[in-house]
Protein backbone atom coordinates (compact mmCIF):
# COMPACT_ATOMS: atom_id res chain seq x y z
CA UNK A 1 0.00 0.00 0.00
CA UNK A 2 1.90 2.53 0.96
CA UNK A 3 5.86 1.39 0.40
CA UNK A 4 6.34 0.30 -3.40
CA UNK A 5 7.19 -3.48 -3.54
CA UNK A 6 10.40 -2.88 -5.07
CA UNK A 7 11.25 -0.43 -2.23
CA UNK A 8 10.58 -3.10 0.64
CA UNK A 9 12.61 -6.05 -1.01
CA UNK A 10 16.05 -3.82 -1.00
CA UNK A 11 15.20 -3.21 2.69
CA UNK A 12 17.10 -6.72 4.10
CA UNK A 13 19.95 -6.36 1.96
CA UNK A 14 20.54 -2.32 2.96
CA UNK A 15 20.29 -3.65 6.41
CA UNK A 16 22.78 -6.37 5.99
CA UNK A 17 25.63 -3.87 4.78
CA UNK A 18 24.86 -1.97 7.78
CA UNK A 19 24.37 -4.95 10.34
CA UNK A 20 27.80 -5.42 11.69
CA UNK A 21 29.05 -1.53 12.04
CA UNK A 22 25.95 -1.03 13.64
CA UNK A 23 26.01 -3.95 15.88
CA UNK A 24 29.91 -2.24 17.01
CA UNK A 25 27.97 1.41 17.20
CA UNK A 26 25.61 -0.08 19.04
CA UNK A 27 27.59 -1.71 21.94
CA UNK A 28 30.07 1.03 22.13
CA UNK A 29 28.26 2.52 24.54
CA UNK A 30 28.44 -0.71 26.96
CA UNK A 31 31.87 -1.31 26.68
CA UNK A 32 32.69 2.69 27.39
CA UNK A 33 30.52 2.36 30.75
CA UNK A 34 32.39 -0.96 31.56
CA UNK A 35 36.01 0.86 30.94
CA UNK A 36 34.63 3.91 32.96
CA UNK A 37 33.10 1.29 36.04
CA UNK A 38 36.63 -0.70 35.92
CA UNK A 39 38.29 2.70 36.23
CA UNK A 40 36.21 4.49 38.67
CA UNK A 41 35.36 1.62 41.17
CA UNK A 42 37.05 -1.79 40.64
CA UNK A 43 40.71 -0.40 40.53
CA UNK A 44 40.49 1.37 43.88
CA UNK A 45 39.27 -1.39 45.90
CA UNK A 46 41.76 -3.87 44.44
CA UNK A 47 43.86 -1.12 45.38
CA UNK A 48 42.99 -0.73 48.96
CA UNK A 49 42.42 -4.68 49.42
CA UNK A 50 46.67 -4.78 48.50
CA UNK A 51 47.14 -2.46 50.92
CA UNK A 52 44.96 -3.92 53.69
CA UNK A 53 46.09 -7.07 52.77
CA UNK A 54 50.19 -5.91 53.17
CA UNK A 55 49.10 -4.18 56.63
CA UNK A 56 47.87 -7.49 58.00
CA UNK A 57 50.97 -9.62 57.10
CA UNK A 58 53.49 -6.81 58.50
CA UNK A 59 51.53 -7.10 61.79
CA UNK A 60 54.14 -7.90 64.90
CA UNK A 61 54.29 -8.10 68.27
CA UNK A 62 54.10 -4.99 70.24
CA UNK A 63 51.87 -3.12 67.54
CA UNK A 64 48.78 -0.97 68.65
CA UNK A 65 45.88 -1.52 66.49
CA UNK A 66 42.43 -0.49 65.88
CA UNK A 67 39.83 -3.50 64.98
CA UNK A 68 36.90 -3.78 63.26
CA UNK A 69 34.75 -3.53 65.84
CA UNK A 70 36.08 -0.88 67.84
CA UNK A 71 38.52 -2.52 70.40
CA UNK A 72 42.40 -0.68 70.50
CA UNK A 73 45.01 -2.70 71.80
CA UNK A 74 48.41 -3.93 71.20
CA UNK A 75 49.39 -7.00 69.60
CA UNK A 76 50.68 -9.58 72.18
CA UNK A 77 50.63 -12.69 70.07
CA UNK A 78 49.95 -13.71 66.38
CA UNK A 79 49.25 -16.78 64.68
CA UNK A 80 48.29 -18.16 61.52
CA UNK A 81 44.86 -16.06 61.38
CA UNK A 82 44.71 -15.11 64.52
CA UNK A 83 46.13 -12.41 66.95
CA UNK A 84 45.90 -12.05 70.86
CA UNK A 85 44.82 -8.57 71.06
CA UNK A 86 45.83 -7.12 75.21
CA UNK A 87 42.81 -4.84 75.40
CA UNK A 88 43.78 -3.96 79.17
CA UNK A 89 46.46 -4.55 81.76
CA UNK A 90 46.12 -8.80 81.73
CA UNK A 91 43.03 -8.98 79.49
CA UNK A 92 43.49 -10.38 75.99
CA UNK A 93 41.24 -11.65 73.49
CA UNK A 94 41.33 -13.28 70.42
CA UNK A 95 40.92 -11.68 67.15
CA UNK A 96 40.86 -12.35 63.35
CA UNK A 97 43.97 -10.77 61.81
CA UNK A 98 41.40 -9.95 59.12
CA UNK A 99 39.61 -7.86 61.40
CA UNK A 100 42.76 -5.26 62.16
CA UNK A 101 41.24 -2.53 60.01
CA UNK A 102 44.48 -0.23 61.06
CA UNK A 103 47.65 0.11 62.75
CA UNK A 104 47.95 2.73 65.25
CA UNK A 105 51.20 4.89 66.21
CA UNK A 106 52.72 3.43 68.95
CA UNK A 107 51.46 5.30 72.19
CA UNK A 108 48.15 5.60 71.11
CA UNK A 109 46.95 3.46 73.41
CA UNK A 110 47.62 3.17 77.40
Amino acid sequence: MFISSAFAQTAPAAAAEGGLMGSLTGMLPLVLMFVVLYFIMIRPQMKRQKEHRAMIDALAKGDEVATAGGLLGKVAGISEGYIQLEIASGVQVQVQRSAVSQVLPKGTVK
